[in-house]
């Protein structure tokens, strides 16, 4: 069984994502949004794989790659961020990081990396994506649910959009062009992100905090 520990800045997004891997197996020993509650638990408990993110506000974990080796040489690291470039890159395979992790990716490709680290094998990209290489400025997410937002990818906020209009999983498969079994991966991975429990919640919250409009399921907000 994979010994999990989640490190994320975004409380709900760790907790989502920890519950997720719990379901599928894992065995999450914590989940924490502190680095240096990181470092005493990975001193402290036996863990296979820790999840980390990389920007915790206006710290960057990277300086402390160090330090988190130190307290567990034996865990393996897989970074998570929103943006991955070249700096990363190299500070990851400097660091003998395992994985790099998009969190814009879907939540199956990023229990893939898991895995595939799990079994002793590097995911960490010999350059950037090149859809992702050049930073792009954009505006400043106006609350908590606007910011879980920018990790959905663009299919995900298609399907947001179909939830907050009340289609069914049938009809959004349909709609799509897509398996329903798919259909309802790309449901799961849209509540996982946007730490909601059901369909109702997170059409909810897509309008109430101006995301999607309720009248024509119309993306309101820029997340490219």
């Amino acid at each position: 069984m994979m010994r999990i520990l989640v490190c994320d800045h975004h409380v709900v997004f760790a907790e989502s994502l920890a519950h997720l891997l719990a379901t599928r197996g894992a065995d999450v020993v914590a989940v924490t949004n502190d680095l240096d509650e990181t470092l005493t638990l990975l001193a402290r408990e036996t863990v296979d794989i820790c999840l980390l993110d990389v920007v915790f506000g206006a710290q960057t974990v990277v300086d402390r790659l160090g330090d988190l080796r130190v307290a567990a040489p034996s865990t393996k690291v897989v970074l998570v961020c929103g943006h991955i470039d070249q700096a990363l890159v190299n500070a990851a395979w400097a660091a003998g990081v395992s994985g790099i992790a998009d969190k814009r990716q879907p939540v199956a490709e990023i229990i893939e990396i898991l895995a595939r680290v799990h079994a002793g094998r590097l995911a960490i990209p010999a350059r950037p994506p090149a859809a992702v290489s050049i930073p792009r400025a954009r505006p400043k997410p106006a609350n908590d649910a606007q910011r879980l937002a920018t990790f959905l990818t663009p299919r995900e906020r298609e399907v947001l959009s179909a939830l907050v209009s009340g289609v069914n999983t049938s009809k959004l498969a349909r709609n799509l062009g897509i398996a329903t079994a798919t259909a309802r991966c790309h449901i799961q991975s849209v509540l996982t992100k946007m730490g909601a429990h059901s369909r109702l919640e997170v059409a909810t919250t897509a309008v109430r905090s101006g995301m999607v409009s309720p009248h024509t399921g119309e993306w309101l907000i820029h997340t490219d």
